[in-house]
């Protein structure tokens, strides 16, 4: 057996020789270790605490290193540099934690345009707080990289967003990103692209945003990341706040992702159609948890669940086009009466909200001080199905639209527990306007079947 003394002494010894150590066996307890194929920059003059003077050096080793298809390697420590530009076939790695870019100011930290292929990975890209010039929205900024990986690096202090990218693909895969003033990543007109398993807090205004200057096909995969204390500096009723939010960007799957403590929403997508928002954990929401809302058609919302919000999950906006959905085997509870704004239009307090081509099935709501489910507002509902849902201490078990024009509802085999108003309500906007119609006898609206039900 190898000791682990043996071991860093024989990994010493090859640094010392000017060595790249390689891999050494399993039974070590120890990573792999393995540099070969990489330019290490402190051979090349550029050493950690040399101060900015060693830019204009670390951008011509980055560029020879990308001509003969190697990989540049940061020893641990802190380099001052500014103006980074990565062409294409850039590679920088370093040892995780400890291989510290920190910008020294004056215009951008790290900038690539037009390449194919860009890898950062295993290093701290640190903006130190300082000022990011006009041209530069963020600490890392990306602009039409066909494949840009950013994996296992930490990104922090800046005072725009963190990482930028713009009609690009990739992977971005377990980062550690915090303390933007902005956004934690803003993806616009992506392609394919992949945001996995990355821990994102302390945003001042938003943590991942899937964005298309106009709808359409995206195709981007939000999966199993943590996002917490996201803010929303700017205010506002739902631009900014959400830790998760897609915009015009169609068929995004947002799935397995851990979410606390957002300003708005945890998951928001607006005019974003063929939205998988699935097994998500949305905890302490300052407004609707789960938002599908305006121009969208198609969303499918199951497994999630949210504990604490001013709303649970809201699928909306049938006005502007906002329709066909499934929300089921959702559980929502503990909503709040308040919301992070005062509009006399706002309706806080409300389990599951829906109003056209949706079915609401399987889900469990508890403890919400207005409406367990809220089928349509005014004339917006059409063909919607409530059936198998438990509504447990509400205000009102269900509140169904019965102003003139509104369309089919089918309200059906629902329990309904300790819900002190009525379990079935007809509704005039937001103004009860019936007495209890959910033991389906006598409803009076044709729109409306109501059987079945249960009322505790």
């Amino acid at each position: 057996m190898i000791s682990r003394r043996a071991v860093l002494t024989t990994i010493a010894g090859a640094a010392a020789a000017g060595v790249a150590p390689r891999a050494l066996a399993s039974s070590s307890g120890l990573a792999p270790v393995d540099l070969r194929g990489s330019i290490d920059v402190s051979k090349q003059g550029v050493t950690p605490g040399g101060g900015d003077r060693q830019s204009r050096k670390l951008n011509e080793i980055i560029a020879t290193a990308a001509r003969q298809k190697m990989a540049v390697f940061l020893p641990p420590g802190n380099y001052q540099v500014s103006n980074l530009e990565l062409p294409d076939g850039a590679r920088i790695t370093g040892m995780a934690g400890a291989s510290r870019l920190v910008y020294s100011g004056g215009g951008h930290l790290i900038r690539s345009d037009g390449a194919r292929r860009i890898e950062l990975s295993n290093i701290v890209i640190d903006g130190a707080n300082g000022r990011l010039d006009d041209r530069s929205p963020a600490l890392v900024h990306l602009r039409g990289v066909e494949n840009a990986v950013i994996d296992n690096c930490e990104i922090v202090g800046s005072q725009k967003t963190a990482l930028h990218l713009e009609r690009s693909g990739g992977r971005i895969e377990r980062n550690r990103v915090s303390s933007a003033a902005e956004y934690g990543l803003f993806a616009v007109e992506s392609s394919s692209l992949s945001v996995a398993a990355n821990t994102i807090f302390d945003c001042g205004n938003g943590g991942i945003l899937i964005h298309r200057w106009n709808k359409g096909t995206d195709g981007t995969m939000v999966t199993g990341n943590r996002l917490y204390r996201i803010g929303a500096t700017n205010g506002g009723t739902g631009q900014y706040g959400n830790a998760i939010n897609l915009f015009r960007a169609d068929n995004v799957m947002v799935a397995g992702n851990h979410i606390s403590d957002s300003a708005f929403s945890a998951i928001r997508a607006n005019s974003a159609s063929n939205a998988q928002i699935v097994n998500n954990q949305c905890f302490g929401s300052g407004e609707t948890a789960i938002y599908a809302e305006f121009a969208f058609e198609g969303a499918m919302i199951s497994g999630n669940i949210v504990d604490g919000a001013a709303n649970g999950i809201s699928v909306v906006n049938f006005n502007e086009g906002g329709r066909l959905a499934t929300i089921a085997g959702n559980v929502v509870r503990n909503l709040k009466p308040t919301g992070p704004y005062v509009l006399d239009e706002a309706i806080f307090g409300v389990g599951i909200s829906v109003e056209a081509d949706t079915a609401v099935t399987g889900n469990v709501i508890e403890n919400v001080p207005l409406w367990g489910l809220a089928l349509g507002f005014g004339p917006y509902l059409r063909n919607v199905i409530a059936s198998g849902n438990i509504v447990r201490q509400a205000k009102v078990g269900c509140a169904v639209t019965v102003v003139e024009g509104a369309g089919n509802a089918l309200i059906a085999g629902n329990l309904f527990d300790k819900v002190r108003d009525g379990a079935v309500i007809g509704h005039r906007w937001k103004q009860a306007a019936t007495a209890e119609l959910g033991r389906g006898d006598g409803t009076g609206f044709p729109h409306l079947t109501i059987e079945g039900n249960r009322i505790v």
